[in-house]
């Protein structure tokens, strides 16, 4: 109980940084079109029979990149997520957009950060050189802040759930055969959205990003 003369200043200050602890203040972000690429794998992949005779099964890793302003999404399907999976999934993700955003926004994942830091991140270098390939930027999301890449999670969430769960009992005899089925689903989204959303159709929102990303590149980045 307060004293009939008030708290003293330090016992203010002891009650306030209490009460500020239990806060967990957030900030609402606002994407520029063209701006900035998120990007992650989802959680949940998808089984592929590689041996019929044996029924051998592996699993295939979803790539998933969502454009910050207009929510397009892309999502690819690869065997790893190691670097030459990683880098082929990003220059498919940008052929799809047809341009290029200003900032690529990675997770501290170690195909892409070789050393995370609050201020100067270490990048993979064939990371960086496809980056400055398609002269554009990398700047990976703080370590253990995943409000930071909250567009994306969001995305992979989507795919998890209106892609993977459809795709669930479904049986792919080869990688090829599941990303037909991946690039169906999100076409199949995406003609979803431009219908329930007639106020700010996804296809102008798209446009207005696609007008403002830079062009691709000559050549498609290699490794």
């Amino acid at each position: 109980m307060p004293s009939p003369g008030g708290y003293s200043y330090s016992r203010f200050c002891e009650l306030h940084r209490g009460f500020e602890s239990k806060l967990s203040p957030t900030m609402r972000q606002t994407h520029a079109a063209g701006e900035r690429l998120f990007v992650d794998y989802a959680g949940d992949g998808v089984p592929v029979v590689v041996d019929r005779l044996t029924g051998e099964i592996r699993n295939a890793q979803i790539f998933v990149a969502v454009l910050g302003a207009s929510s397009f999404t892309f999502a690819h399907a690869s065997w790893t997520q190691a670097l030459p999976d990683w880098i082929d999934a990003h220059v498919r993700a940008l052929e799809a957009i047809g341009g290029v955003p200003h900032l690529l926004v990675p997770d501290n994942t170690k195909t892409a950060v070789i050393k995370a830091c609050l201020y100067d991140p270490q990048v993979n270098r064939t990371y960086a050189e496809m980056a400055a390939h398609y002269d554009t930027a990398i700047l990976p999301a703080r370590p253990r802040r995943p409000r930071d890449k909250a567009k994306v999670e969001q995305a992979v969430l989507i795919v998890e759930r209106w892609m993977l769960g459809r795709l669930r009992h479904r049986i792919f005899y080869s990688l090829a055969h599941g990303r037909r089925e991946r690039k169906f689903w999100m076409q199949r989204r995406s003609a979803k959205n431009r219908h329930s959303n007639a106020r700010t159709p996804a296809e102008t929102k798209l446009g207005t990003s696609l007008t403002s990303v830079s062009p691709l590149a000559a050549m498609l980045f290699r490794l």
